[in-house]
């Protein structure tokens, strides 16, 4: 019988083991959250039962409630309190006194705790989906697409890979210390400060989350003030799901309030990521260097979507329009700027009008609309002035949706999907991030053209490029300076969970997701030891021994060449007389002992 013949009998039993082992579902424990008073059809309250009318032309800032609604209703959801600075800073102080405990959980524990949401995700989706889109006028569809699947991925990609990417990580020594085991460990930060937008209220909760209670810390996240509703209900699966493993209680935290909130936590925690404006990313980064606080900045994008002569244009257009409506259209960056080859500009723009003509907005919890509420107050009148600002300067509107009813009480909360040609880089629309549903679209006539056209921005997040021809669409996408590239799709990059998410320039810097956005939440430790201690320890050569010998630096000169020298015979000559030195010093000491 053949030696291996053994070998492949024991791979195959191991592989069916295996498989039956997956057969056998985990036991992973439910848990119960009340939802009872975010249910949209439950019963209204004397607080909650009338339509909010917020005051136009100010901002909350002054209050010390943070007010919420509903944007597709206005709708009055309730308040919550607008944290001082003190009180944040003593809410980092909890989390700081847990996560000492947390930080010497086992990952076997981590991961039940991921096990937890994902089974109450998994079974709660249209619970976590209606609340966000009460809270923020995305439609339904579009809830499950950017919160649910994109958690879903993360928490699955964790479980498969998160431990691998945080044990000790071992490293070449070089040939100055082969007598040394070289390793990188991953040590916990402590806690993680967040602020996070209200555009995906759930995803951009449990995105640091996740990563951050996986690697060991905990983490305080200030969500907005316009989706701290939303927050505030998914702070109670998060708790209820770290209480099940006995996990020690603060050890992530949701707090509310406005910018004296955020600035208060920025300079508390040990760690901030930011994800938000350009604007606000400056300010954020302006406060971490008080305190030396390293920053994770994920701001604004102006993301090109590019259209090759070769691509199928049918399908592209649909692309286009869902990159353009993504979660409601104002709930996204996503694309904002189209290159169109001028072969099919024609074209493509009829593919395009025909079907944002079948697009429609209003309430997004009746289920007939493809678009919902803008979220953010006055936002609309912001749109139309990007609009107006084209319009005057040449650009025509190819087509606009509709709406369906709104309502008396929708207080100017939505904007139809806009469809803008013969746009040029003079525009705003091309150069401001604009939020919302709209679609410019501009001719190029060659390759080098589009990509100079798409570097032409302050933003750099992401791009996608389009062509019949894959080597064609990636030599384009890898010319354009951004941090994510999609090649004959858009936005799938943030699918896959082990990719690195963020962009450059005045798009931010740092990433998170990936393998990258995982060991950013730790502190990145150099580790070297002995190979074979305590028979073989590091020892200083006599000639730079102090006091150093006079032939100390024609040593060291041997030394080098010896270890770096270009050819093997340089080397071996340097070797004899890196030998010779140490001899001769050797000698010269026996004789300086002998004549004392």
């Amino acid at each position: 019988m053949p030696f291996w013949w053994p070998l492949i009998v024991l791979a195959f039993a191991y592989a069916i083991c295996k498989f039956l082992l997956m057969l056998i579902p985990p036991n992973v424990p439910s848990i119960d959250v009340d939802a009872s008073d975010v249910l949209a059809h439950g019963k209204d309250t004397e607080e909650n039962s009338f339509i909010y009318i917020p005051p136009r032309g100010r901002s909350q800032q002054s209050d010390k409630k943070v007010q919420c609604y509903e944007p597709a209703t206005m709708k009055y959801l309730g308040y919550f309190p607008a944290l001082s600075p003190s009180e944040v800073k003593e809410r980092v102080t909890l989390s700081r006194k847990a996560q000492k405990t947390w930080a010497q959980s086992s990952f076997k524990l981590r991961r039940q705790f991921l096990r937890i949401l994902l089974k109450y995700i998994i079974e709660h989706q249209e619970l976590i989906c209606e609340v966000s889109s009460r809270d923020t006028g995305k439609t339904m569809v579009d809830a499950s697409l950017g919160e649910i699947m994109t958690t879903c991925e993360k928490i699955t990609w964790l479980l498969s890979e998160g431990e691998r990417w945080l044990k000790p990580e071992h490293r070449s020594s070089g040939r100055a210390m082969l007598h040394k085991v070289s390793r990188v460990e991953y040590h916990p930060l402590g806690v993680i400060g967040a602020i996070v937008p209200w555009n995906y209220p759930f995803h951009n909760i449990f995105n640091p989350m996740l990563a951050a209670v996986f690697s060991g810390n905990g983490i305080v996240i200030k969500v907005s003030e316009h989706a701290s509703w939303s927050g505030c209900f998914y702070f109670r699966i998060i708790q209820a799901a770290l209480a099940a493993v006995g996990a020690p209680e603060n050890l992530v935290d949701v707090i509310t309030g406005f910018g004296e909130t955020g600035e208060a936590l920025v300079s508390s925690v040990d760690k901030m990521i930011f994800v938000g404006s350009t604007a606000v990313g400056k300010m954020i980064m302006r406060n971490a260097a008080e305190t030396l606080t390293p920053v994770t900045l994920e701001l604004g994008g102006k993301d090109a979507f590019i259209v090759c002569e070769d691509a199928d244009i049918s399908h592209v257009a649909q692309v286009a329009v869902r990159g353009t409506l993504q979660s409601s259209g104002q709930n996204c960056a996503g694309a904002e700027r189209f290159y169109v080859h001028k072969d099919i500009y024609s074209a493509f723009v009829t593919q395009v009008t025909k079907i944002v003509k079948s697009v429609s907005a209003g309430p997004p919890l009746s289920g007939r609309y493809d678009m919902g509420a803008i979220c953010l107050q006055e936002h609309s009148e912001n749109l139309q002035s990007l609009v107006n600002d084209a319009l005057d300067k040449g650009a025509e509107i190819a087509v606009r949706g509709s709406f369906g009813h709104l309502g008396e009480d929708a207080v100017d909360q939505y904007f139809p999907p806009t469809v803008l040609i013969n746009v040029n880089h003079s525009m705003l629309i091309m150069k401001e991030e604009a939020f919302g549903p709209i679609m410019p679209i501009m001719q190029f006539s060659t390759d080098e053209e589009a990509i100079k056209l798409a570097n032409d921005s302050r933003y750099a997040l992401g791009c996608a490029v389009f062509s019949g021809s894959k080597h064609r669409a990636k030599q384009i996408a890898s010319q354009i300076q951004c941090g994510v590239a999609a090649i004959n799709d858009f936005a799938s990059n943030y699918m896959c969970q082990s990719l690195p998410f963020g962009g450059v320039k005045d798009s931010g810097f740092g990433r998170f997701a990936g393998i990258e956005g995982l060991r950013a939440c730790c502190l990145v430790k150099s580790v070297v030891e002995d190979r074979f201690w305590p028979l073989i320890k590091t020892k200083i050569p006599k000639p730079i021994q102090y006091p150093v010998a006079e032939n100390a630096f024609e040593f060291q000169e041997a030394l080098v060449e010896t270890l770096y020298g270009l050819n093997i015979w340089d080397r071996l000559r340097s070797l004899i007389d890196v030998l010779k030195f140490l001899t001769d010093q050797s000698s010269h000491v026996s004789r300086s002992r002998k004549s004392h």
